[in-house]
């Protein structure tokens, strides 16, 4: 009788290989299978963030606030293409009923739940693959134009405050004190120092990639079709025809997961946020910590390859061409938001981020089998919740309690 792993972790970005880790350190035999390889999606360009302190859902009234403005600027924060509104009106409708008062204090219970164990899990797993050195302290700076945009954030800051989470709102000098060079038009601002981040998202995924394979882990490049229970297992259908069988398999297949779910009769509102940015040289700006800039949906960050300029959202799904207009567009606003910055010798970026409804990730059992197990929907927090996503994964596969109570994140919740 043919021999097969313990586990196939379907998903070689930042969440499936931090699983598959997270599952070798239990004693279990861990293939993982991927369409492009490690690294690959949006674990590549994110902004390298640790957002512990981003405990508030996307799906909230504030956007509801924001939106018909950002909508009606096509290279603005928020967009839909034409050609894909229709078939997105079903999310948005589910995204929209997520915002109430309720469904909100709903989501940042759990997100908080799961920030706080995944912030635990980080610094062991960092030390534990050797990647420690890439962690990095600096904070995070929101800046706010004119006093008016400050007070209308501070709902969301006393939400933090209660969950324990450190801030200093600041006034222009002492923005200029820890960050110089922001233009005049930003008055406030909001220093976090409980925000981490990472030398660079693309080489940590390479170096979670390296370490499992020293641990005899395997990574194949394989496109996965279907998931079937079989036997004592699961089959797994790829594209081109082959097979493969795994005695419980992970789905962390970020923004792709949906369609394979599918096969096990599953329907998960999974959509995708295209993510785009730019990429400066390392010279081009002085900056000593990540940006944001709240009202124009995007951030600028300080990684160890270059000055990074991106975010946005646009709900365009996975076949439409990339618009690269949005990356040229936040540059634009990044210099005249920060005067110095130089904008040549960039390069550009699109990436899918996997996002439900209701900002929380899918985690748990599939309906049709207990030897499947979801790890994907993380939104703009597949980084900052990968650790504490592998634990939980990895709860789960050993029959575990989980570390917190995950039934918030429940796949069929919808």
């Amino acid at each position: 009788m043919a021999s097969y792993p313990d586990v196939i972790v379907i998903g070689a970005g930042v969440v499936g290989l931090s699983a598959a880790i997270a599952a070798q350190g239990r004693g279990l035999s861990v293939a993982v299978l991927d369409r492009e390889g490690p690294a690959a999606g949006a674990s590549a360009g994110n902004a390298g963030a640790f957002a512990f302190t981003d405990i508030l859902p996307l799906a909230s009234p504030g956007i509801l606030r924001k939106a018909p403005k950002w909508l009606v600027d096509p290279l603005g924060p928020l967009s839909v293409p034409p050609a894909y509104a229709l078939q997105i009106a079903p999310w948005v409708f589910r995204f929209w009923r997520a915002c109430s008062p309720a469904h909100v204090a709903h989501s940042t219970t759990a997100q908080t739940a799961l920030m706080d164990l995944s912030k635990a899990e980080l610094e062991p797993f960092l030390r534990e693959t050797g990647t420690h050195g890439m962690l990095r302290k600096d904070g995070n700076l929101q800046v706010y134009e004119g006093e008016a945009e400050l007070e209308a954030s501070l709902p969301g800051w006393r939400a933090r405050e209660e969950h324990g989470i450190a801030f200093e709102h600041l006034d222009a000098a002492g923005m200029a004190a820890i960050q110089p060079g922001l233009a005049p038009r930003f008055t406030h601002g909001t220093f976090t120092p409980g925000w981490y981040s990472i030398a660079d998202p693309k080489l940590y995924t390479l170096a979670l990639a390296e370490h499992f394979r020293s641990r005899g882990g395997t990574i194949e490049r394989l496109e996965v079709a279907s998931l079937a229970p079989q036997g004592d297992g699961i089959a797994i259908r790829a594209r081109d025809g082959g097979s493969r069988h795994a005695a419980r398999v992970v789905l962390a297949a970020g923004a792709f997961s949906h369609r394979i779910a599918q096969s096990l009769g599953e329907r998960i509102p999974l959509e995708t946020e295209r993510g785009y940015n730019t990429t400066l040289p390392s010279a081009a700006f002085d900056l000593r910590m990540q940006v944001t800039f709240g009202g124009h949906g995007f951030v600028v960050s300080r990684l160890s390859t270059g000055i990074r300029v991106g975010g946005a959202v646009e709900l365009g799904g996975l076949e439409l061409a990339p618009n690269f207009r949005r990356s040229e567009a936040m540059l634009a606003k990044a210099c005249a938001f920060l005067p110095g910055l130089k904008p040549e010798g960039g390069v550009q970026w699109m990436g899918f981020r996997p996002s439900l409804p209701d900002s929380l990730p899918a985690i748990g059992r599939a309906r049709a089998t207990p030897h499947v197990i979801y790890a994907f929907g993380h939104g703009h927090l597949g980084l900052t919740q990968s650790a504490g996503t592998a634990r939980l994964v990895a709860d789960l596969l050993t029959e575990r309690s989980p570390a917190i109570d995950i039934a918030s994140f429940s796949p069929q919740r919808f």
